[in-house]
């Protein structure tokens, strides 16, 4: 349940609003956007008296929630949230956020290149992964803290915000230390015991979808994050399962649209993994920006052809600087700057 607040009330009317809600064994969450303040019920409302509520004084109207997810809905948060990403770099404004980098750290000279090399054409945040899930145990699956450190090293080059994929809540403490944006990937996305450890942080979480999520699924696992206390999540649609085998995954923007209508939570699409093929990239990048994205996450290796993991999805950083190119004219096309 929501109650809308007049757009004259008194402090001692929200107060009072805020009683009788929390008599009725709710906690409130407050929202105060640019042009309406919005009380949500946290908890079972069933007890709430809708008819009671309404006729109190600072009232405009009281509506029933019928979502399961709350703190991630935009009824109970009606302006889109801004999140700090670290680096000067803030999410889910007028300003499109591109994110580049490799599939996985392979060396010092791959990652700070690539990193200045992104920057230089656009981005504002680099990503790397040190630790890989993959679905062969005999794969790459990452350097792990050295890893780390390299993108400590890009991070130093550069000055631009890390993100990064955490695999487990033994990570949890160095990446709190090293980390600016903390990935939660497809296959984690229902790893609940994760969710709420890393909600207790203050970073920023980058919340792929899972492989066959619904969006409603995604969103309830956002709200296990924002539940422990922290809002700064940011979505990432990704591509989705389907029977479709020529393309790795297939990207849902629809979902873009959806999410953007049913949460106030920045969404960022990744046309790299969604599609598996780098000369995809540049046109689902170009459609992601359309469909409304706030960010765009890209694959950017040096040399492809013998990167550890990813290479045929990765583009070289000239194909990259020709995709944010193109990707700045839909930009403006939308609204949006780069």
């Amino acid at each position: 349940m929501v109650v809308i607040m007049k757009p004259e009330f008194t402090a001692e009317q929200l107060q009072t609003t805020i009683r009788a809600m929390e008599a009725g064994g709710v906690k409130v969450m407050v929202s105060k956007g640019s042009e309406v303040t919005i009380l949500g019920a946290e908890g079972d409302a069933s007890r709430l008296d809708q008819e009671y509520l309404s006729q109190l004084d600072g009232v405009d109207r009281v509506m029933r929630v019928t979502e399961p997810y709350k703190k991630a809905n935009r009824k109970y948060h009606p302006d889109d949230s801004v999140i700090d990403m670290g680096g000067g770099v803030s999410i889910g404004g007028d300003k499109l956020v591109v994110i580049a980098g490799p599939c996985s750290v392979e060396s010092e000279s791959q990652m700070v290149g690539v990193a200045q090399a992104v920057k230089a054409a656009g981005a504002c945040a680099m990503r790397g992964g040190a630790y890989k899930p993959r679905t062969s145990p005999y794969s790459f699956q990452g350097k792990g803290v050295e890893g780390i450190r390299l993108l400590l090293d890009a991070k130093d080059a550069t000055g631009m915000p890390i993100v990064t994929e955490l695999m487990s809540s033994d990570q949890l403490p160095m990446f709190e230390e090293a980390v600016d944006v903390i990935q939660i990937g497809a296959r984690n996305m229902q790893n609940f015991d994760l969710l709420k450890k890393v909600g207790r942080t203050k970073k920023p979480i980058l919340l792929k979808r899972g492989l066959s999520a619904t969006i409603e699924e995604w969103l309830m696992s956002a709200e296990y994050i924002m539940s422990e206390g922290n809002p700064n999540v940011i979505l990432c649609e990704r591509g989705i399962r389907t029977f479709e085998t020529y393309t790795r995954n297939t990207l849902d923007l629809s979902a873009v649209l959806a999410v953007k209508q049913l949460s106030h939570l920045p969404v960022v699409v990744d046309p790299s993994h969604a599609c598996g093929q780098a000369w995809m990239v540049e046109r689902m990048a170009m459609a992601g920006v359309a469909a409304g994205a706030d960010g765009l996450i890209i694959e950017v290796h040096n040399d492809p052809a013998h990167a550890l993991c990813d290479g045929a999805q990765s583009v070289t950083p000239d194909q990259f600087a020709v995709i944010m190119d193109r990707v700045e004219s839909i930009a403006a096309c939308v609204g949006r700057s780069v």
